[in-house]
């Protein structure tokens, strides 16, 4: 199963990436007559950052259900920004501060809306197999063989790329071991092999994210604070959009999910189950979670 959905989440962020986006819309998001839309709402969601996933997936079906029409469009992280800023997305789920996102933040900070944390419990990461024979990212570059001298990366324009590349390599003296960029579905792809063939791996991950509860691997420790400690996530909205949709922009402000509640939805979505048709499952969740989900609109 494991597999299988590793495949396809490659072949579906690639092919969602390519996707038409429509417009924010500006029609106020007030209610039409009975039966009639609210507004029309796209949702501009990271490729491969799960989290966002989920969370954008859970937010269409609430959405929907008040009487907005909701698209999402998957995007990699600087065009979805420069879209945001653009106008061409309504909102995003998934932007982490102080430190991932921070770079994106200065370039396009004054043309979008934060519209609040609804996380302050997560952390990018440096991973490995729980077996391996170190638990600190100090010991790891006298220790590279150990790792076929590689360390297995997501995307080029990643927030967690960058802060590996421009702290974790230079603070820890790593610059003699392979960083390989590629995606967030290439990595896990090559953390289920090493898994499978009981290998030794060093992977970049953050939490929250199901492959920990998918995969035996722990993090190594980070003693000089490389990688950024704590973060925040938050959602953000196109320039005007509170003016615009004063309702929805509310709820997005009131909107809180600690770590266990979004482990249980991931769980529900990306571990157990093995599809890409995401709806079915999130109206499962909800049925599931009736006070939680009335809690998002209240």
């Amino acid at each position: 199963m494991m597999k299988n959905r590793l495949l396809k989440f490659g072949a579906v962020t690639a092919a969602a990436a390519l996707a038409l986006t429509a417009c924010g819309s500006d029609d106020g998001g007030t209610t039409g007559a009975a039966g009639e839309s609210k507004g029309e709402l796209t949702i501009a969601v990271f490729n491969g950052w799960d989290e966002g996933i989920a969370t954008s997936e859970l937010w269409k079906a609430v959405l929907e259900e008040q009487g907005y029409d909701v698209e999402l469009t998957y995007s990699d992280v600087a065009p979805l920004f420069q879209g945001l800023s653009d106008g061409d997305y309504d909102l995003t789920t998934d932007v982490w501060l102080p430190v991932t996102h921070k770079e994106y933040l200065e370039k396009f900070g004054s043309q979008i809306e934060d519209l609040g944390a609804w996380n302050n419990e997560s952390k990018l990461t440096v991973a490995v197999n729980e077996d391996a024979p170190i638990d600190s990212l100090e010991d790891l570059a006298a220790n590279a063989g150990e790792f076929g001298n590689k360390i297995v990366g997501i995307e080029a324009g990643a927030g967690l790329t960058n802060t590996v590349q421009n702290s974790v390599i230079p603070e820890y003296g790593l610059e003699g071991m392979d960083f390989s960029v590629s995606s967030t579905a290439a990595m896990l792809t090559e953390l289920q092999t090493a898994t499978d063939n009981g290998e030794n791996i060093v992977v970049t991950l953050w939490e929250p994210h199901w492959a920990y509860a998918s995969f035996p691997i722990k993090n190594l420790e980070d003693p000089k604070g490389a990688l950024g400690g704590t973060e925040s996530i938050h959602s953000f909205a196109r320039g005007g959009f509170s003016d615009d949709h004063a309702e929805v922009a509310g709820w997005f402000n009131n909107f809180e999910m600690d770590l266990e509640t979004l482990y249980d939805l991931e769980n529900l979505l990306f571990v157990e189950n093995d599809t890409d048709d995401y709806q079915p499952l999130v109206k499962q969740w909800m049925e599931a979670n009736p006070e939680f989900v009335e809690g998002m609109t209240s």
